[in-house]
């Protein structure tokens, strides 16, 4: 497929109280599960963190922030700008239950818009979107001008918002289940049964 997956790995996990992308699930960590899936769809997985060490074993291409402390939308920056691809997807490194057909649905369906971000019960997931690597130069503007909320960011992009009714309409995805992501130890919990219920 012509685009790149971009992980973000660079949050604190001050909710989870350890590095959640580290996490095992089964036998895999969170991230293993999540490069395995998104490969089977992408060409290039590009990893953005500040903890290459932590992620050697993954063997995949690593880039750290331009902007240290500036949040995801660094992260988004660092990622585009090491991306060989004009259409990307991001997502962030919690999400254990990733569908590699939603990420080459939602790329397929971007067109000519500079994003697509999915709205799930009337909630953005920004962090599981495509964008167009033409997008960095706003990106900048963004963080230079102090204004990190991604929302700020999409003002100045032409974004195609998806709901789940129109995902679901081409396919059976449970999409609770994808766009479920683990910021606390409950939710940590919660994926392990899921697991065991598979």
């Amino acid at each position: 497929m012509k685009a790149a997956a971009i992980i973000l790995s660079g949050g604190k996990s001050s909710r989870m109280g350890t590095n959640k992308a580290l996490l095992k699930l089964n036998e895999k960590t969170t991230i293993e599960r999540m490069v395995d899936i998104l490969k089977i769809y992408f060409d290039d997985i590009i990893l953005v963190t500040n903890d290459m060490e932590s992620y050697q074993f993954l063997g995949v291409k690593m880039v750290s922030d331009h902007y240290p402390g500036k949040g995801p939308l660094a992260g988004f920056h660092a990622g585009l700008m090491a991306s060989d691809y004009d259409v990307n997807f991001i997502t962030a490194c919690d999400m254990p239950f990733i569908s590699g057909e939603l990420a080459a649905t939602l790329v397929n369906m971007i067109d000519h818009h500079d994003a697509l971000v999915p709205v799930i019960n009337g909630k953005m997931q920004t962090l599981c979107a495509v964008f167009q690597k033409k997008s960095v130069a706003k990106i900048e503007e963004c963080i230079e001008n102090g204004r990190l909320p991604i929302k700020h960011l999409l003002e100045h992009l032409n974004v195609l918002y998806v709901t789940e009714k129109e995902l679901q309409a081409n396919s059976n995805i449970d999409m609770e289940r994808v766009f479920f992501n683990m910021n606390h130890p409950h939710e940590y919990e919660d994926a392990k049964k899921w697991l065991q219920a598979d």
